[in-house]
This record gives C-alpha cells, sequence and structure tokens, in this order.
C-alpha cells in the first residue's frame, strides 16, 4: 500500500495533526538517543595552600573546571581566600611559595572571606546541568581542604564525600602498582597541550582535559596502556609540588 504523504486529499485535518504530532514524537525519541541526557558533570579541581591540612593551614586558593565526558568545558570557578584566623603557614610550604613568586603573586590578590566563597561555590555547584563529581591528582589532598572548607563555611557539600582519583584511575588503566602510576609513567597521548603554572584554575583546567582523555579511551574500550607500549609523557623532571602534597 502506498503511504499517503500529509498533502494527500485523502487525509482530513485531525488525520494530518496526528501525522505531524507522530512523526515529532519519533524525531524527539531519535534525538534522546543520540543525545542522551547527561547524569554527571566532572569538576576538576585544584588547591593551593600554605599547609598540609586545613585548620592549622589554610586554603590559599581553588579552581574548578566543569566538564562533560566527552571533554566540553562547560563552566569554571575560582576564588582566592584570605587565610584561617590562628592558622600559621608550614614552614617547608612557605619555603616552597618562595620558590613560586609568580604563583604566589597570583593567589594573593582579589582575596574572598572563605565564607562568601564557599557559598558561592556550592551554588555555583548547583546551578550546572548535573550532578557533580569531584575531580582531582591526588583526590587525597584536594578534596580533603575542599570538603573541611564546604562543611565549615557552607554546612554541605554538593559532591557528598566522595571523590575520583585520577592517579587511581590511571593505575587500573595502566595496569601498574599504585606509586607507579605516576604522570611520568602516562602516554604522551593522554596530555593536551596545557600550562601547568601552579595556578589553581589553570591546573585545574590541565587535569581535567587529562581525566577527560583517560575517560574516553577507557570508555571506547582501549584494553588499557603497559609499561612496554607506554611513552613517556615528560622526559624532564617535572616541577617539585609543595611538600606534604604527594603526587
Amino acid at each position: 500500500m502506498e503511504a499517503l504523504g500529509l498533502d494527500s486529499p485523502w487525509l482530513n485535518k485531525q488525520d494530518k495533526q496526528d501525522t505531524q504530532n507522530k512523526a515529532a514524537c519519533g524525531t524527539a525519541a531519535a534525538s534522546k538517543e543520540i543525545h542522551p541526557p547527561m547524569s554527571e558533570i566532572y569538576i576538576s579541581t585544584d588547591v593551593e595552600s600554605d599547609g598540609p591540612i586545613p585548620g592549622p593551614h589554610s586554603m590559599l586558593s581553588f579552581g574548578s573546571a566543569a566538564y562533560t565526558a566527552d571533554k566540553q568545558l562547560l563552566s569554571t570557578f575560582s576564588a582566592n581566600l584570605h587565610t584561617l584566623p590562628g592558622a600559621e603557614p608550614d614552614p617547608r610550604t612557605a619555603a616552597w611559595w618562595k620558590t613560586q613568586p609568580e604563583a604566589w603573586a597570583a593567589c594573593r590578590t582579589d582575596l574572598q572571606d572563605p565564607a562568601h566563597a564557599m557559598k558561592n561555590y556550592v551554588g555555583w555547584l548547583k546551578g550546572l546541568p548535573a550532578r557533580p563529581v569531584f575531580v582531582a591528582y591526588p583526590a587525597g589532598f584536594d578534596f580533603l581542604f575542599i570538603y573541611w572548607y564546604l562543611m565549615r563555611f557552607a554546612g554541605e557539600s554538593p559532591f557528598s564525600h566522595s571523590a575520583l582519583d585520577v592517579k587511581s584511575f590511571a593505575m587500573a588503566m595502566l595496569r601498574l602498582d599504585y606509586r607507579d602510576s605516576t604522570k611520568r609513567a602516562m602516554p604522551r597521548r593522554w596530555f593536551d597541550k596545557l600550562p601547568h603554572t601552579h595556578v589553581a584554575l589553570d591546573d585545574a583546567i590541565e587535569q581535567g582535559a587529562l581525566f577527560c582523555n583517560m575517560l574516553a579511551e577507557n570508555r571506547a574500550g582501549a584494553p588499557g596502556t603497559t609499561p612496554a607500549d607506554t611513552t613517556p609523557a615528560r622526559t624532564t623532571p617535572p616541577r617539585t609540588p609543595p611538600p606534604g602534597t604527594p603526587r
């Protein structure tokens, strides 16, 4: 039987409307299949501090970059913070900061009250179009500060108490021991040409791109990377991180 077009004289007005509605529904369904709604957004975050733990020491600056799984950078958030009352810099960390004058200057401008910044941060996270997942390298350091500051100054954590550690993800993909799963062991193809400056937002963006590249390769069904087929990402030693921040 020949299909009837919308301009067929055999279709009355209601038939034409029903046909158009069905076509529209079919298009919407197909669109959903091709572009499924996001279930989560990856919040790559970097923290700069003046010591190894919050409370006795302060978070000086933090930056977050919100990425989709396909590496779309949706939004960013960053803030430089006043130090905590009664807190003191760790001597070793203070000595390290003296070797990074540009990064130090960048994190000591336009200072905000921690309560104001963390409440704004919660608002930013809640305004994103999917649930936020905290991502860091190493998550054990950065999430420690962010979670403490969120609970202390905003009274809640949109991340709950969970964080995704890039180094642990690399361990699984590289099939190496955890201590060996450093950036120097990662293949060059995982790294975009982005700066690592110890300015929180710069490093968060760089780290987020790294994670998304790893995620894409993992989801593509790649068998993983073993030491034999890894081209080292670095040919020179990386910058020394602040004391108390294992990388």
